[in-house]
């Protein structure tokens, strides 16, 4: 006669787990307790500092300190919240557990996954030991935003390179965000008619959706960046200053090629955090697996997701996350009461795109590239107000009313769209 098979008990029981601590954890966790005030939710997050990363093109770019997008993320749990400052280790979904690394089993009625991506550093060959110095910055990296900055204003005519890697990335404009700000400052200098600022991208599009494009090619032109296609960095020396990329020809051959720069801004290769992409939560490329209009998890009905893990086609940016917060929000709780799930997520996703000090291009769009602005102007067109936006509205938005559970829905208006041609 075999005997049962003992199941062990979670160490911690909650109703709603939340994975990750960042903007979407955060404002999920705030909602779910500001709308049942009695639910019993934790947060499973190991960092101490919260960060503000929409802002870190402002840093880079002199416009704002680093200090202005950080707080303290003890301070940011919602009341009621338990936290774990802890790093979640693996998932049973099939008992509804989430084991932390010190082996601590939590167990949940619902589970929600949103730990971001991570950015991989290491799969360009000698970038980690020269990240910093020798000309080499990046706005993807909080302990070296600040020397973007410094690359910038010290530099005085030369060579610049820009790069952005396969995507999918995070915030996908903000590899040429820079480009734009580095450009106008040197052009107010008096110093980008002798620099050769170069931008150079392993895709074949400079922006996913092609109803911005036009915008952006017209401020590439302007500034005379010159564009490279089809060029993914893959190795940087620092102490030579020469920076190698695996080109792909038009017939798909690939070559490297080496180019000496002054200043390198590196936007790293970035993927789904390693401990998602070695769990039964992962599909094929490593995302969390989740529909993309319900946000629920394709196998496990217990398993929700939310910001930039998930393997859905939309832009992983904050107003991603901001979007997808009520869906994500209004889904755990009509399951848990046993009705249907009807939230839906429309893929809505916004890159306000710095193309000068005081003008923005605001692409807001939807799954499928539709573009959906929020505003009765052409959204294509530079803005003064978008810049506003960009540097004062949205970072209150994010600290005062998103983290806060108190955010409300993004209006669409697509018959505002003017005419594509």
């Amino acid at each position: 006669m075999t005997e049962p098979a003992i199941v062990a008990r979670p160490d911690q029981q909650f109703t709603v787990v939340v994975v990750g601590g960042g903007a979407a954890g955060i404002s999920i966790a705030a909602k779910l307790r500001r709308e049942r005030p009695a639910l019993s939710v934790a947060i499973i997050d190991p960092a101490t500092t919260h960060a503000y990363q929409p802002g870190w093109t402002l840093v880079g770019a002199g416009v704002m300190s680093l200090k202005q997008t950080l707080r303290q993320e003890g301070g940011l749990i919602p009341e009621g919240v338990t936290w774990f400052r802890a790093a979640a280790a693996s998932f049973q979904p099939e008992e509804n557990i989430v084991t932390l690394e010190d082996g601590k089993r939590i167990g949940y009625r619902r589970l929600v996954v949103c730990p971001g991506l991570q950015l991989d550093w290491d799969k360009i060959e000698g970038l980690t030991e020269t990240l910093g110095k020798n000309g080499v910055c990046s706005n993807y990296s909080m302990q070296h935003v600040e020397y973007t900055w410094t690359c910038i204003q010290t530099l005085n005519g030369g060579k610049a390179l820009f790069t952005q890697p396969p995507m999918p990335i995070k915030c996908a404009g903000a590899p040429q965000k820079i480009a734009y700000l580095a450009s106008d400052f040197w052009r107010k200098e008096g110093s980008l008619n002798r620099t050769d600022v170069e931008f150079l991208l392993a895709g074949d599009a400079l922006f996913g959706v092609g109803y911005y494009r036009p915008s952006l090619q017209f401020t590439v032109d302007y500034y005379g960046i010159n564009l490279f296609y089809k060029h993914n960095l893959v190795a940087v020396d620092g102490k030579t200053k020469t920076a190698t990329f695996d080109v792909t020809a038009p017939d798909g051959s690939t070559s490297r090629e080496t180019r000496s720069f002054d200043m390198l801004h590196v936007t790293p290769p970035q993927s789904a955090p390693d401990f998602i992409k070695s769990s039964p939560l992962a599909n094929a490329a490593g995302w969390v697996d989740v529909d993309p209009s319900s946000l629920r998890h394709v196998k496990y009905d217990t398993v929700f997701g939310a910001g930039d893990v998930i393997g859905t086609s939309n832009a992983k940016t904050a107003a991603a996350a901001r979007a997808q917060t009520p869906v994500v929000v209004a889904n755990v709780l009509a399951s848990l009461e046993g009705t249907p799930v009807t939230g839906h997520y429309d893929g809505y996703g916004a890159c306000p795109l710095t193309v000068a000090y005081g003008k923005v291009v605001l692409a807001e769009f939807l799954y499928g590239g539709k573009p959906a602005p929020s505003f009765p102007y052409d959204q294509r067109k530079p803005s003064s107000f978008a810049w506003l936006l960009k540097t004062k509205v949205f970072p209150r938005v994010y600290w005062d009313l998103m983290l806060k559970g108190r955010d409300v829905a993004v209006p669409h208006h697509p018959e505002w769209i003017k005419d594509a041609g």
